[in-house]
């Protein structure tokens, strides 16, 4: 054993380490990986930077935009419409909808981006129907992964398990060939979710979305003619019924209507002043027929207030702000904003801020003022999901955007183009129709993946040029093999499925797809069947909150703890590897 592959070999030990511990972020672990290698020449020049041009990684970049694309003008939250109105007439029902509408939205979108939109319909919901968020925050994150792995661009582990086999002589992925053990596995995902997981999540105590909001606001809406309740009384509209709005006036031709405002039948154009929450004026604009008068205007006693707005905001995986105090962070003067309270492991805190060493998935309570509120949205630090201002989309612009997604998928199954052409295409039409700026764009893509892609795609060639992922795929064979090569799906699902758990998904897929490849060369099979087991391994995965971003998301909004993950998620590990066994050779042939 040379010096390159033992170098290579404590690079991958330190690696798996950095990763296990989130000691540093993911990303400037990848880099250091690159560094690393660059610097003692195992790699050459062109080989360490090859993976910021590699297939997968400009891909996934493109698919940024693109979700990003249908969120900004509006069209990934009409389901977030439906199923708002459907929680309030039965639980098991919008858990069917909600996990049906999650997963289908995300195997074209990216799933992070939709976990991140659906985590304060999810709260609302949770709220009205008086229900333990964490009941639904589970199943929220567990069915963005069973969507994620029907589709090719539906998770980043397929297109980059799909770039490294290109890059060794397998033919790519199509963009359904994942489909129909994908639907199985949907399938399966609800029914346990829905009979046996829903029962398994603990209830973690009573009303998870506390308001911290300091009281109520006034705001004016106009009925419209399109509106629906037209016709009917007030205490018969939805206003009353659904948002439990109180409302203090009604204006009918700037004359003020005496009547009892509950008896009042509404007309076009009436213009009805009400009293609620932030929250409740959110759901005020995606009642159809009714307009805001000034959606920003925030009253008291009939004048506008200027004060500052309060959100709660869930740190994102692998923030910046990870492993770090506020006090370090300086955090009033990077964010213009104040922390007055944490959710920490299911505590909130609101002493000692300054020295809490602030992890992915706490809770954060922000002041903020209204300006600095869009880029303390947009920042990739957080996730929003006590939103206090209006949410503004451009929903002139949701027929382009749609009509833009279908086609890179539709471009990318029928053969037209590869599927780097297709999403390259679509994220630059997503800014010329002003669907989203060039500035929208850059912020969409997180960078983070994209360096994390770049590294661990480096340290997959290091081990291809050593021959370290020969070694340990003829020790594969040698001892595994021996029972045949279903035998040896089934390790590299669990393996893959192992690693996925105490380290990134993205690094486990790269390190584990070249053996898999080599392993089939060396049994004389068909490497497909290896790699659909990285894929499916990579792309679900449910026993601990760290194995997957979503499942990060959630911990903190739903107050988990990570012996939840353990106790439902580790059960559906073990079905989904005992179906993807028994499945992947049908499906793919040896």
């Amino acid at each position: 054993m040379g010096i390159e592959t033992i170098t290579v070999l404590v690079v991958i030990v330190v690696a798996g380490a950095l990763f296990m511990t989130d000691t540093l972020s993911i990303d400037l672990v990848a880099l250091l990986i690159m560094s690393t290698l660059l610097l003692t020449g195992i790699i050459t020049p062109d080989q360490g930077i090859a993976g910021f041009s590699n297939r997968a990684t400009v891909t996934i970049g493109a698919l940024f935009v693109l979700s990003a694309g249908l969120f900004k003008t509006g069209a990934a939250n009409f389901a977030g419409v439906f199923l708002s109105r459907l929680g309030r007439r039965d639980f098991r029902l919008t858990l069917i909808a909600m996990m049906l509408s999650i997963g289908g939205l995300s195997a074209f979108m990216n799933h992070t981006a939709v976990v991140a939109i659906f985590i304060p319909i999810v709260l609302d919901i949770a709220r009205d129907i008086k229900a333990s968020p964490s009941k639904l925050l589970m199943p929220l994150a567990y069915s963005s992964m069973f969507g994620g792995a029907c589709t090719l661009i539906g998770s980043s582990t397929t297109i980059l398990v799909s770039a490294i086999a290109e890059q060794n002589g397998v033919p790519a992925f199509g963009m359904f060939e994942f489909t129909g053990l994908g639907l199985i596995l949907f399938g399966v995902g609800i029914v346990y979710m829905l009979f046996i997981g829903s029962k398994m999540i603990p209830a973690r105590g009573g009303d998870r979305r506390k308001n911290f909001l300091k009281g109520h606001y006034l705001t004016e809406i106009i009925l419209q003619p399109k509106a629906k309740f037209l016709g009917k009384t007030l205490h018969n509209s939805p206003l009353v019924q659904d948002l439990e709005i109180e409302s203090l006036d009604i204006f009918r031709k700037e004359t003020r209507l005496c009547a009892p405002l509950s008896a009042v039948v509404l007309e076009t154009g009436d213009l009805v002043r009400v009293r609620c929450d932030v929250e409740k004026i959110r759901k005020l604009q995606e009642l159809k027929g009714i307009i805001l008068k000034s959606a920003a205007e925030q009253h008291a006693t009939g004048e506008k207030l200027e004060g500052n707005l309060l959100v709660e905001a869930v740190v994102a995986p692998d923030s910046m702000l990870m492993g770090k105090t506020f006090k370090e962070i300086g955090f009033r003067s990077v964010f213009g904003a104040t922390v007055h309270a944490i959710r920490h492991r299911g505590e909130t805190m609101e002493d000692d801020l300054e020295s809490t060493t602030i992890c992915p998935g706490d809770v954060l309570l922000i002041e903020t003022s209204p300006q600095r509120l869009d880029d303390l949205r947009e920042h990739n630090a957080f996730t929003v999901i006590a939103e206090v201002e209006l949410p503004t989309f451009r929903r002139s612009k949701m027929i382009v955007a749609l009509a833009i997604v279908i086609g890179v998928v539709v471009s990318s199954a029928v053969g037209a183009v590869p599927i780097v052409v297709s999403s390259v295409i679509g994220a630059v039409l997503i800014v010329l129709t002003r669907c989203l700026t060039v500035h929208e764009a850059y912020r969409a893509i997180d960078w983070k993946v994209i360096f994390l892609l770049a590294g661990v795609l480096t340290l997959a060639k290091a081990m291809e040029k050593t021959g370290i992922a020969l070694f340990i795929a003829q020790k594969l064979v040698s001892s595994i093999g021996t029972w045949g090569p279903t035998a040896l799906v089934s390790a590299f699902y669990l393996l893959t499925s192992l690693f996925t758990e105490i380290m990134s998904n993205k690094a486990a897929a790269a390190l584990l797809a070249p053996i898999a490849i080599v392993s089939a060369h060396s049994m004389g099979v068909d490497p497909r069947p290896l790699l659909m087991a990285v894929v499916f391994a990579g792309s679900v995965t449910f026993m601990t909150p760290v194995g997957h971003q979503v499942n990060t998301m959630i911990y903190g909004p739903g107050r988990f703890r990570f012996a939840d993950f353990v106790w439902v998620g580790a059960p559906l590990n073990l079905i989904f590897w005992v179906l993807a066994s028994l499945l992947i050779p049908r499906f793919w042939h040896f």
